[in-house]
């Protein structure tokens, strides 16, 4: 999936990879898609709940060895 931004929250825990994704997406315009890479299991149900929250589209996630993948589209 082609993207805008990416950011890289590998190896940070709850709360810190949805804050910084809240950050990223600040700076993106509506429509653009930020890829977020993330080790924390819990950021599964988090990002879940943060589109949902926030308006936000989560478009696709998956998860491979361990790291999290997520492609968000900015409101």
């Amino acid at each position: 999936m082609n993207f805008d931004c990416e950011l890289d929250a590998s190896g940070l825990n709850c709360p810190h990879p949805i804050l910084r994704a809240k950050k990223a997406l600040v700076a993106m315009e509506s429509g653009q898609i930020l890829r977020v890479l993330a080790t924390d299991p819990g950021s599964r149900r988090d990002f879940h709940d943060f589109a949902e929250q926030t308006g936000n589209t989560l478009l696709a996630e998956k998860e491979e060895n361990g790291l999290f993948e997520y492609f968000l589209r900015r409101r």
